[in-house]
């Protein structure tokens, strides 16, 4: 499910020069996520993941498909909160999600309480369907002293 025309999404700056595996421009063996700010608060992510990560031939690997569900949901943090690190991640596989085709990533905060958020997130194909739910606690984290 590609951006729609009327669909207002914003560029979401974060540091993503860095090497991240999920979003990090410097990594050159990573994912590269670029995500967006949706009017309510959510964050979007439209990739077209390459058969590079994929477990059986034309299916992205399950470790990649958690990793996609763990960078929305730490983004939609990020957008809320600010930094913040993965404590505990429960994931459903729901349909095998497919390499080198358009997905949409969704992430979304739905509790906070002091540094903790719980977040969801989703990938869905370009027609909708729904490929994998993730849930998560997330803390926020402060930069290490120097």
């Amino acid at each position: 499910m590609a951006r729609t025309s009327n669909e207002h999404l914003t560029p979401f700056a974060h540091s993503a020069h860095n090497r991240c595996f999920g979003c990090g421009e410097a990594n050159a063996t990573g994912l590269r996520l670029e995500f967006f700010l949706a009017p309510d608060g959510s964050v979007v992510s439209l990739p077209a993941v390459p058969n590079a990560f994929d477990g059986h031939p034309g299916y992205l690997h399950g470790g990649i498909i958690a990793t996609l569900l763990d960078e929305a949901m730490s983004k939609a943090v990020r957008a809320q909160a600010g930094a913040s690190m993965t404590r505990k991640m429960e994931i459903e596989y729901l349909r095998p999600v497919p390499s080198g085709m358009p997905l949409r990533l969704e992430g979304r905060v739905v509790r906070s309480e002091h540094r903790k958020h719980w977040a969801e997130a989703r990938i869905l194909n370009e027609n909708g369907t729904v490929l994998a739910e993730g849930k998560g606690l997330f803390i926020e984290v402060h930069p290490p002293k120097s």
